[in-house]
């Protein structure tokens, strides 16, 4: 197969899996982040291969060359500097252009931070939703935290150590207090879990945090008045929605039942629904 996405480690050099290390022996360029990062994970397994740099500010650039390699049949694998490539660190673009055009890819599994970090929190892991990181612009993160409000799910980002005491205040402002865990430096020396409420992690952390960070919060447990659903069916409704997306809407989201959405709306509109 000439693109593969190859995980490398984390954090710990030992993370990586012998057949990641064959592929990378195997191809004829890696496509890498940094290669000065890159460089030391080859250099420690003694793998000397022809590398470029691919990351997010020249990934649109790359992208034609590392194409017509492929096209050639070069086996090219991707890297990121840590973790696996394509969710938070460049490659999907390569990916999906290789999908479009019918070349033959594979994804090997390996080193990530967000299921350890997930399994480490201690909070529900199925199901979880990953967000990554948050939108850089205000505005854009509130309309995510808002409508993450009544999310039932355990919700995952990865977030800055320089940005998090703000982020993590706006969240508690949205979402109101939420059992959550910070998890710092995972598979390295100093890797922590700080578990709490989201106002006991900040207090945590006021003196500041250091590292590669993932924040775990759980989802909204409290159930919904009948008044409250009630209230979201009806505006949902007047604002021009079909009974049957108000039913799939309202039910998805709480849980209720098909009859009782529709029995709701009909005492408030007087009107017969099928």
């Amino acid at each position: 197969m000439p693109l593969y996405l190859v995980p490398t480690p984390i954090g710990n050099l030992e993370d990586i899996t012998l057949r990641a290390l064959r592929v990378l022996r195997e191809a004829d360029l890696i496509a890498c982040e940094d290669t000065r990062t890159s460089g030391i994970l080859l250099r420690h397994y003694e793998i000397q291969k022809n590398l470029t740099s691919f990351h997010v500010h020249n990934e649109n650039e790359k992208l034609n060359f590392l194409l017509e390699k492929l096209r050639e049949g070069k086996k090219i694998a991707v890297i990121s500097d840590a973790g696996t490539p394509g969710i938070s660190d460049p490659g999907w673009i390569l990916l999906k252009r290789a999908v479009d055009e019918e070349i033959e890819i594979d994804v090997l599994p390996g080193a990530s931070a967000v299921l350890p970090a997930v399994l480490m929190s201690g909070l529900n892991p199925q199901p979880f939703l990953f967000l990554g990181f948050p939108p850089e612009k205000s505005g854009e993160r509130e309309k995510l935290f808002s409508d993450l409000k009544n999310f039932p799910f355990t919700i995952c980002f990865y977030i800055s150590p320089h940005k998090i005491e703000k982020q993590i205040s706006e969240m508690k402002n949205i979402l109101g207090e939420r059992q959550s865990a910070l998890v710092r430096e995972i598979s390295k020396i100093f890797q922590e879990t700080i578990r709490g409420t989201l106002s006991e992690i900040l207090e945590k952390i006021k003196d500041g945090v250091k590292g590669e960070l993932v924040l775990i919060i759980e989802g909204q447990t409290q159930e919904i008045s009948d008044e409250g659903w009630r209230s979201e069916a009806e505006k949902i409704f007047a604002d021009g929605a079909s009974v049957k997306d108000v039913v799939k809407i309202i039910g998805e989201k709480y849980k209720i039942p098909e009859n009782k959405i529709k029995s709701s709306l009909r005492l408030a509109y007087r009107k017969e629904f099928c």
